[in-house]
């Protein structure tokens, strides 16, 4: 993919635990585009949320580590970055939107000291001058009045005025790259609506690239064009939305797809379920991880864990089986 904004290789992440080290991450890689909106999905568990932390250096140390793997931005592997040196990326040229605004904003500090700090640290501006640029980032993410609620506090906001707050704040240093780890998650389904939108325009508006992490395919069909699909710690499809809603090719896709409710079609049909738990990997799986799951397991399935394969341009999935036909690809 030519002109990559963000080109993650090889990434792994663990945790020690009292059980025992848990491999999270598994080996990663994956580019961003310019412009380009990546969704991220997946189970809880899959390793979604802890690649992008992994990439921002925010995983916390201990019980977790990144011990192998690049990232590169702009020609630096954030990896390789000192703790201040990425601190002056975050939030000024990659930014976050975590998902649960009530417990990242501070409660005792007002919504204008906790928009102002970024703009002062990172850009240099002085007080006035970041409270006249937070009142406008306010009124850009939709909160009316948005000069006079600069003194007001977290819980003086709805749910969904508060990850609007989360979003002005990931704004505020117009950054290049903007990472939505489950940012609607906790909110209705017409404020998700909204939130969903104000991102898009946005985007838009100031050219941004964003990677959307959620484990709601309904989202990622309405804001991403290129889908990553993960499961144990590892990418197991990637393709353009479209492509992968109208054919998927890993055996986990189709049945995340098929849990789906759909107004498209003129006939009813069950929605499916996925039997089974997510893996608890305390060893790096030499296997597929989804052969327990998977209905449509073939005995090379236990014997080695697939690459992402070529199915077609642009679109890779790693599993020995066609879906469509059953029979191996190797």
């Amino acid at each position: 993919m030519p002109d990559l904004l963000l080109d993650v290789q090889g990434l792994e992440t663990e945790f020690k635990t009292p059980d025992g080290i848990v491999h999270a991450v598994n080996g990663v890689s994956f580019g961003l585009g310019e412009g380009e909106t990546l969704g991220v999905v997946g189970e809880s568990g899959c390793g979604k949320s802890v690649t992008m932390l992994s990439v921002l250096g925010l995983i916390p140390n201990p019980p977790g580590k990144v011990t192998a793997g690049k990232a590169f931005f702009f020609g630096q592997d954030l990896l390789k970055m000192s703790k201040e040196e990425i601190r002056h990326v975050r939030g000024a040229q990659i930014s976050m939107v975590f998902q649960d605004p009530m417990t990242s904003l501070n409660p005792v500090l007002t919504i204008g000291r906790q928009l102002t700090e970024p703009l002062i640290l990172h850009l240099g501006m002085t007080k006035r001058q970041a409270e006249t640029r937070a009142a406008e980032l306010l009124g850009m993410v939709g909160i009316p009045n948005a000069a006079e609620r600069l003194g007001d506090y977290p819980h003086q906001y709805s749910g969904g005025m508060r990850q609007r707050v989360m979003i002005a704040m990931a704004l505020s240093c117009n950054p290049q790259i903007l990472i939505a780890d489950e940012p609607t998650t906790a909110l209705d389904v017409t404020i998700q609506a909204q939130i969903i939108e104000l991102v898009k325009r946005l985007r838009d508006e100031l050219g941004m690239s964003i990677v959307w992490i959620t484990h709601d395919l309904g989202v990622v069909a309405g804001i991403a064009q290129r889908v990553m699909v993960m499961y144990g710690g590892f990418i197991i499809e990637e393709a353009d939305v479209k492509d992968l809603y109208a054919n998927p090719q890993h055996p986990y896709t189709i049945s995340l797809l098929g849990s789906l409710p759909r107004v498209d079609e003129t006939e009813r049909h069950k929605l499916t379920s996925l039997e089974g738990m997510p893996p608890i990997l305390y060893q790096k799986p030499n296997a597929c991880p989804f052969a327990p799951r998977c209905k449509f397991v073939i005995e090379h399935c236990w014997k080695e864990n697939p690459p992402l394969l070529d199915i077609e341009p642009g679109h890779r999935a790693a599993c020995w089986v066609d879906p469509e036909t059953g029979r191996s690809r190797v």
